[in-house]
């Protein structure tokens, strides 16, 4: 079996998945997606041997699996027309779908191109065990996220902070998930994550931090319900380069990747 794929990005969650995926038995990068003007750039991450496209009605007949890596403008942009083709798409770009057209229109094009998009875990782990706990009813879901201050530059968060001077844990956040997916969308794909698996983007409480005392991101996710109880917390390293972007994030693209491939998987 060889799996035709189109990536959408090339910043850094995508450059790393390329990487892996040159090394990956049974997989071929068909082409890439990228924002016009922006080719020579995707060419540089994709290499020579992979077409670079601008629009999804270009992507070439035969691919199968979408992996998007561009954050919520390539999968705006794109998701939708992929899906219609009828190909599957992966994405970490779950903030996403805080907006409720976007949401839509996704559904929408799935059903009609008997596709599915499928949200990733990416940074977080626990996801499964808050899926399934949501089966028996979710009384209580609170996401916390810490990142170094460095990791929420380019944020909403130099609206109240001044990040480079902070010596203490400073919270520049608290609401639901959707709130945060929405006015973090480069940060928050996470807190939409634990809601969308569990209590939904209202009913999920979200607390986002400063933290010079870190080093690395640390996620923190405590549920209560019918089920019992857990807490969960996960410390990921940033992708070199970019410290707003987990290291996992990219791994977990490459896991659901190798899962296709998989005749059988965990």
């Amino acid at each position: 079996m060889t799996l035709s794929i189109a990536l959408i990005g090339h910043g850094a969650i995508a450059a790393e998945v390329v990487r892996h995926l040159h090394a990956l038995d049974g997989v071929t990068l068909a082409c890439g997606l990228c924002r016009p003007g922006r080719e020579a750039a995707a060419r540089a991450v994709f290499g020579a041997g992979t077409a670079v496209v601008t629009d999804a009605a270009d992507v070439p007949a035969g691919v199968s699996l979408a992996v998007d890596c561009a954050g919520h403008p390539g999968l705006r942009a794109h998701g939708a027309a992929l899906l219609a083709r009828g190909i599957d798409v992966l994405t970490v770009s779950n903030g996403a779908l805080a907006d409720a057209d976007v949401a839509l229109a996704l559904e929408t094009a799935a059903r009609e191109g008997g596709a599915r998009l499928r949200l990733l875990p990416g940074a977080i782990g626990a996801v499964d065990v808050l899926a399934a706990a949501a089966v028996g009813g979710l009384d209580r879901v609170t996401y916390t996220g810490r990142k170094p201050p460095a990791g929420w530059r380019g944020s909403a968060a130099e609206d109240t902070l001044a990040l480079d001077a902070l010596t203490a844990p400073a919270v520049h956040f608290e609401g639901t998930a959707w709130e945060a997916a929405l006015r973090y969308p480069k940060n928050a794909n996470v807190a939409a994550t634990v809601a969308l698996a569990g209590a939904g983007l209202e009913a999920t409480r979200v607390r986002l931090i400063a933290d010079p005392t870190l080093s690395a991101n640390r996620h923190e996710i405590v549920a209560e319900g019918a089920f019992g109880r857990f807490e969960f917390a996960v410390e990921g390293n940033a992708l070199p380069g970019n410290p707003a972007s987990s290291a996992l994030t990219a791994m977990s693209v490459v896991r659901a990747v190798r899962e296709r491939l998989a005749p059988v998987s965990a």
